[in-house]
Formats: structure tokens, C-alpha cells, sequence
């Protein structure tokens, strides 16, 4: 049976069955198996549920062909065999029979091949793309990079470049002037494609999409690429296998072909990249030649080439290429001279999986080249989070490079406009290294020898806190007082601080005003998310939603917007993004239905492993186990049956109070020559077993009446335990019963209304609220610092050594040492 999965959980269980069976074979080579059988069952998939699919899927080459093949002697030899069929049928010969199923050196041989492959075939089976739409939130599509991003970390630094993350990709895609009403017609080129990831991201952010164009060196890598295409729906794109700089192919004449837009993510430094060099087609006319054993220039000198007249692109090089000297300095000069950069964007080290250096995103435009008089430069270097052992962009990082840039907006240690003039200086000889013309570093922390000697607080650090004086006017005068000029001092006692500002009227204010903002941003979307339907597409709704909460909180003070706009894209990720997929592909109704809980897999005694289920009725195998995606069932309990709940949580409590009297009797009694010491078993332990057994024997042994007493009311206490864990699951049952057929009774407006403001509004507004808090809470971290640096005078501490120096000199005395 075929079931609908959330993003989240499609990746997940794909990755943790493929990885589980690769055995010892590199992520680099397993890969193709992997992302092979991906494709076959998606174009099966889909032609049978549309029979004009781009791929035609013929007798004896489905997907269906391959499950009929597990647990045959001969699986290897005959996967191979069907996998062919759908190649010829469909010209993708040499795309996607590249690997060899019926090897043995990375499959294993005899039965180890076979079982291999009946699973690795059956993690795919029960998934169903057939309604996967291909646009650009395509579940497929998503999922096969997901892999690609998985394979590429784990491959090691030789063969992980097969990948640019999807971050930097999207980035990339903002800055080369793509237009709303760019026709299909318009055509980008990437002329080191891997496996087309980058060029997807650019083609995705067309409305009307883009004429796809890729040259890749190695073939593999190049079927990955033809593969992707089809799975995200551009199985026109025309990707080519090559070396670029040697054996370029895509020519008009003797001469490159030009492009409207173009993006890469060439291989950095290259020492042989003129190996087998013939014909330079014009690429390095009017510039110096490329070092021989560096091909960063080449790469760029070719990208420039390809460029048609008022062509735009973005080139992701190693930072060396904006600084280095001899011929790359004479070429960089002559670009800079032409006007063809039009920005550069510093990035962070350690994104790219196929080394650890920083690098740089060059923006391409030869459109008015010669007019242009500044290259824009953001030093985002600073912005990013730790992923494993890689670094990765956020959706602040991403979202800031790209308005910023687009805007041209200059803020202070981050981007400006650079005057060619500026670079042209004899100071910097065309010299591009962002650190000469953007100062990144934060400002240092001066210790300030005034204030160490006399006391106070310098103004000037209190100064620099002026986003939160203008978010709270009030709350300097509560806090500080003037000591002396330049100086001062808390007006209250330094313990007392947080309460000052988390108690005062302003911080209350600010709160209540950034919770009435997100509701009015919310509500003003409502309708917008009640309408999420089968054709919604999710990037371009979270687009909408992250833009309009910027501008809502870019004009308001201390709260950064940015922040605000990560922690939504945050809960994007984490949650909502798989509940509009499912609204999406069951409905509103159908999403927000109780289904079974999946069998994730069987234990080595062949038990099954369930997911985690929200309510469970009953044990083992006969439980009935209910998942809820779309409406956690404690949206349904606050809602419906808060009072039920509330009993419930008496009846809890009263489990732990039951539960503490045992353990303190116990504990005061059980202990040696305690009237309690007899009944506790090996281990020291009382159980109502132990102390109904020796209770018996007491008896017969006429044992005193206190031990007798003891006894008794343990065992009560025991039984009260019980009686309050009965009631507590009984509670429980009823409540769980009771949700459970609420969710029958749901109507769509009832479902929307849970989701949309109490799931999904209410998360959100506390989120920003949690933002506020994070950011008081640095307020107050801040003043704390400085209130402990600056506690004690250097004549306090001079004195403090004196009152020591003697305590030290009376006890040396009385010791008979003399000073």
C-alpha cells in the first residue's frame, strides 16, 4: 500500500535505509544506485498516472518490473536488464544504466547481493510519486537533493563537488537580475553544471522558467545532472559532458556560444587546466593570459566570454582570485576597467563540500558595463550556522545578502559601494580583498583605566546601548546615574537589574506591541493560508509570509528583523513546510485525520518497530497506535476538553504524591535495625512484594507490633500507589477516547482554525516574543559585565590587599616567622 509522506519523513527513511545497506562502498560510488532507483520509480510513477509523461516507460523496464525481481538468484543481472529497457526507450543511454547492479565488488555476490538488493529495492516501494508536481517544491526533486547534499558530505574533500548547497544556489539565483516576466525563452548556462542543483535553483526563480544549458567534465556527475532534470520537469535542459576550458560545447562557429544568464561553481585553482588546450576561442583576447598552474582566471575569462552583451551572471571563486598578484592582477584591473563586475559578496569559510577555504559570489553584468562607476561589496563572511562539520548559510544569511545587494543598501560593517576611483587609488592597484574597504570587526571592547581608578561606568559603553535607550526611553534614568562627567553609576543595586527591566512598563509595552504587530501580519494572511489547495506553491507562500513580517518589524525598534524572519523560516523548516505539503496532498480534511502508525522496521525477533505514535490503546502487536500530523491532539485537549485535562493532571498528581509518601516511609524505616530493614530485599528495595512477604512471616515469627504496624501501612501506602496509577491511565484512556472522536467531529473551518492560529499563529508569536527575550536578555548580560568590571576601584583592591598583607604578617607572627 502506498502511503503520503511528509517531506521530513521521506528523507529521513530514505537516507537511514540507503545509508544502512551501502556497507562498506564509498557515499561517492553508492550514490548512483541510490539516486538510480530514485529516478525509475518516479518516471514510473508518473506515467502511469499521466500517459503523455516525459518519459516513456516501456513493457518490462518499470519500477513494478524491478519489485517483481526481488529475491531472484539472478536481481543484479536482471535490474540491469530493465533499467536498459527504459534507457533505450528514451535515449538515456549512458544516464541512467551507468551502475552496475550485478557487481560484485560493491553489491557482494550470492545470497549478500540478492538481500541487498530486495531491500534497497524495497525502500523505494511503498512510496508513491505520482502526484508529485515538479515545481520547484516538487517532493521528488527536493528529496533527490537531499541525497545529492548527504552523498556530497559523506564522500570526503576529492569527491564531494558534485554539490553546491542549495543556500549559496539561492542565492546565487536572486543576484543575476532574473525578472518577473523573463521569458522561457531566455537562456542560462552553467559551464561546470555537477549535478545541475545550482542550475535548477536559477530556472526555479524564473516564474516562467529558463532555457537550461550545462557542460560537466566528468560523466557520471553529468547523469546525476540529466537525471535531476527530469525530476525537477526540465527534461528539455541540454547538458553536455566535457572539459569546459579544453573542449567547450556549446560553440556558434569557431566561437563560444553567449548566454543571457550565467552561474557556476567551477573547480578552485586548478593546476592543469590548460591540459590538452587547442583553442582559446577568444576567451583570454585583450587580457593576460591565466597562470599555468591556477585556473581560476580561466574559469572566469570563459564565463565572460559566454556572456551575451547585456548578459548577467554570478561565479563562485576562492577569495585569492579578488587579491592576487602578476598576471591575475593584470587581469582583474582590466575587468574592473571594462565595468563588468558589478559586486562582490565575501562568504563564510567552510560551505562547500569539496573544500574548506572561504570563497566569494563574483556578480557578472555586462549590460551599461562601461557606465559603471563602484563595485557593490558585502563582507557576509560573519553570517552563518555550524552544520556537522560543515558551515552553512541561515535564512537570515541568505535573505539579508540578497535584499541588501539588490537594494544597494550600505550598513555599516557589512556592505557599500565601492567608487572605482577607490579601487583604482595607488593605495589598492585594483586590488578586490573586501577587508580593505569594509571594516567587518566588532567594535573592541575598551577597558577603561578612568572608571578602573575612580569608579563608574563610562557613558560611552552606555552609549553604544542605544538601540535599547531608544526602545526604552525610560529605563536609562532607572538604571544609572550620573557619578561624574563621562561616568556613571547604577541607581540601584546590581542584583535588582533584570527585575528593573523585565518589570518595567516599557519592556511590557514593547511585548504587547510586537505580539499585536504579529497578530495584525498574521490575520492579514489568514485567508491566503485557509486557501492552501493541491496547486499552492510552497516557496512562493513563505516568501510571502517572511517578506511581509521584514517590513513589519524593519522600522520598529531594537528588534532585529532578521532575527524575527530566522526564527519563522526556523519553524518553516522544522514543521510547517510538511504540514502545507500534506494539506496539499490530502486536503484539510484528509490531513487532519488519525492514520495508524507506520512499521518503521522488525527487531533481530522479527517484532515490529513502530514510529512514534500520539495515542496508543492497548500493548504489543494488538495496540492501536494513532499518529496525528497535521492537529497534535494537545490542540485538541486545549481547545475541547480542558477541564477533562485538568482532571487528569490531578490525577497525576496525585501518582507522584502516592509515590513520595512510599519513598519517604521507606526511606525512613527501611533502613538497619529500622522496622522496615526486614522487608527490603537484596538490593536494599521495599515493594509491595517484599513487605507482604515479610509481613507473613512476621506474623508467623510473632514479630513486634510496631514492625506489624509498619508493615501494614506500607502496604497501604503500596495499594494507594496503585489505586492512583489505575485511576490516572483510566483518566488517560478516557481522556485519549474522547480526543479521538473529537477529530470526527472537526469540520474544515474547525481544522483551520486549529492550525492556522492556534498550531501555526500561536508557535509563531511565540517566537518573536522569545526573540524580545533573547534580546533583553544580552541587555542584561551586557550590564553585568560592566557592572562587575568597573565594581571595584584599583584603591579598593589596593586596600583589600593591605587588610590581607597584615592578616598574612599576624599569622606569620604567631608562627614564629619574623617579615
Amino acid at each position: 500500500m502506498t502511503v503520503a509522506l511528509k517531506k521530513s519523513d521521506l528523507y529521513s527513511s530514505l537516507w537511514a535505509g540507503a545509508d544502512e545497506l551501502r556497507g562498506g562502498m564509498d557515499a561517492s560510488q553508492y550514490k548512483d544506485y541510490v539516486l538510480t532507483l530514485l529516478f525509475v520509480k518516479y518516471v514510473s510513477d508518473k506515467a502511469k498516472a499521466d500517459p503523455y509523461a516525459d518519459v516513456e516507460v516501456p513493457e518490462g523496464g518499470s519500477f513494478e518490473d524491478l519489485v517483481a525481481l526481488k529475491g531472484k538468484a539472478d536481481i543484479g543481472e536482471q535490474v540491469n536488464v530493465a533499467i536498459r529497457k527504459l534507457a533505450d526507450q528514451n535515449d538515456l543511454q549512458g544516464i541512467i544504466n551507468n551502475a552496475d547492479f550485478d557487481d560484485p565488488d560493491k553489491l557482494g555476490k550470492g545470497k549478500e547481493l540478492v538481500d541487498r538488493l530486495t531491500k534497497l529495492i524495497g525502500i523505494f516501494q511503498d512510496l508513491d510519486f505520482s502526484g508529485s508536481k515538479a515545481e520547484g517544491d516538487d517532493l521528488l526533486g527536493d528529496a533527490y537533493e537531499y541525497l545529492m547534499r548527504h552523498f556530497a558530505s559523506e564522500s570526503g574533500k576529492s569527491k564531494g563537488q558534485f554539490y553546491t548547497p542549495a543556500e549559496v544556489s539561492r542565492v546565487m539565483a536572486s543576484l543575476i537580475g532574473i525578472k518577473p516576466d523573463t521569458p522561457k525563452s531566455a537562456t542560462v548556462y552553467d559551464p561546470t553544471c555537477g549535478s545541475g542543483s545550482l542550475l535548477l535553483k536559477v530556472a526555479d526563480a524564473a516564474p516562467n522558467g529558463l532555457t537550461i544549458y550545462g557542460q560537466e567534465k566528468d560523466n557520471a556527475t553529468r547523469a546525476l545532472a540529466v537525471m535531476n532534470m527530469h525530476l525537477h520537469g526540465n527534461g528539455t535542459a541540454d547538458i553536455r559532458q566535457g572539459d569546459t576550458i579544453s573542449s567547450p560545447q556549446f560553440l556558434r562557429g569557431d566561437t563560444l556560444q553567449s548566454f543571457d544568464y550565467l552561474v557556476a561553481n567551477p573547480p578552485f585553482s586548478v593546476k592543469s587546466w590548460n591540459s590538452g588546450l587547442e583553442n582559446e576561442y577568444g576567451r583570454f583576447d585583450g587580457y593576460a593570459r591565466p597562470p599555468e598552474k591556477n585556473g581560476d582566471y580561466a574559469f572566469l575569462l570563459h564565463m565572460i566570454k559566454s556572456l551575451k552583451s547585456t548578459g548577467k551572471g554570478a561565479v563562485i571563486l576562492p577569495h585569492g582570485v579578488l587579491f592576487r598578484g602578476n598576471a591575475e592582477a593584470t587581469i582583474r584591473k582590466e575587468l574592473i576597467k571594462r565595468g563588468y563586475i558589478k559586486g562582490i559578496i565575501g562568504l563564510p569559510a567552510n560551505l562547500f563540500y569539496g573544500t574548506g577555504i572561504p570563497a566569494c559570489i563574483i556578480v557578472l553584468d555586462k549590460e551599461d558595463a562601461q557606465a559603471r562607476t563602484g563595485i557593490f561589496m558585502i563582507d557576509a563572511s560573519k553570517g552563518f550556522t555550524k552544520d556537522g562539520n560543515k558551515n552553512r548559510l541561515r535564512p537570515r544569511d541568505t535573505h539579508q545578502i540578497v535584499e541588501v545587494f539588490t537594494k544597494q543598501l550600505e550598513v555599516d560593517r557589512y556592505s557599500r559601494m565601492v567608487p572605482v576611483s577607490e579601487i583604482a587609488d595607488p593605495k589598492n592597484d585594483y586590488n578586490l580583498n573586501i577587508p580593505r574597504y569594509i571594516d567587518s570587526s566588532e567594535p573592541e571592547d575598551i577597558q577603561d583605566l578612568g572608571a578602573h581608578i575612580n569608579g563608574g561606568i563610562p557613558d560611552r559603553d552606555l552609549d553604544a546601548l542605544q538601540p535599547y535607550w531608544d526602545a526604552f526611553p525610560a529605563l536609562r534614568a532607572s538604571l544609572f546615574k550620573p557619578l561624574r562627567k563621562g561616568y556613571s553609576e547604577l541607581a540601584i543595586v546590581k542584583s535588582e537589574v533584570q527585575a528593573t527591566i523585565t518589570g518595567s512598563a516599557e519592556y511590557a509595552s514593547l511585548l504587547s506591541d510586537s505580539s499585536a504587530a504579529v497578530e495584525q501580519w498574521w490575520n492579514a494572511h489568514r485567508e491566503r493560508l485557509q486557501g492552501i489547495t493541491s496547486t499552492t506553491r510552497p516557496n512562493e507562500l513563505i516568501s510571502e509570509l517572511g517578506n511581509s513580517l521584514l517590513d513589519v518589524f524593519r522600522e520598529r525598534p531594537l528588534i532585529d528583523e532578521y532575527g524575527v524572519y530566522e526564527r519563522l523560516m526556523t519553524y518553516w523548516n522544522d514543521v510547517m513546510h510538511d504540514d502545507v505539503a500534506l494539506i496539499m496532498s490530502e486536503g484539510w480534511d484528509g490531513a487532519a485525520k488519525p492514520r495508524s502508525a507506520r512499521i518503521l522496521g522488525y527487531d533481530k525477533n522479527k517484532k515490529p518497530k513502530y514510529e512514534s505514535a500520539h495515542i496508543t490503546f492497548g500493548t504489543g502487536v494488538k495496540a492501536q497506535r494513532w499518529v496525528m500530523d497535521l492537529v497534535p491532539p494537545e490542540l485538541i485537549v486545549a481547545r475541547y476538553f480542558a477541564e477533562e485535562h485538568a482532571d487528569l493532571e490531578a490525577l497525576d498528581t496525585a501518582v507522584e504524591t502516592a509515590g513520595q509518601a512510599i519513598e519517604e516511609y521507606v526511606e525512613e524505616h527501611a533502613v538497619e535495625e529500622g522496622l522496615l530493614f526486614d522487608a527490603a530485599d537484596d538490593d536494599g528495595k521495599v515493594t509491595n512484594k517484599t513487605a507482604t512477604a515479610r509481613l507473613k512471616v512476621a506474623k508467623a515469627e510473632g514479630a513486634d507490633r510496631d514492625e506489624f504496624d509498619a508493615l501494614a501501612h506500607v502496604i497501604g501506602l503500596f495499594k494507594a500507589e496503585t489505586a492512583a496509577k489505575k485511576a490516572a491511565k483510566e483518566g488517560r484512556v478516557k481522556l485519549d477516547t474522547l480526543t479521538l472522536q473529537q477529530y470526527g467531529k472537526l469540520t474544515t473551518a474547525d481544522i483551520q482554525s486549529l492550525v492556522i492560529d492556534d498550531k501555526w499563529g500561536g508557535r509563531i508569536s511565540h517566537e518573536v516574543n522569545a526573540e524580545v527575550s533573547t534580546l533583553t536578555q544580552m541587555l542584561i548580560e551586557r550590564l553585568k559585565v560592566l557592572g562587575d568590571r568597573y565594581e571595584q576601584t584599583i584603591a579598593d583592591l589596593d586596600a583589600a590587599v593591605e587588610v590581607l598583607s597584615a592578616k598574612v604578617g599576624t599569622h606569620l607572627t604567631a608562627m614564629g616567622v619574623e617579615g
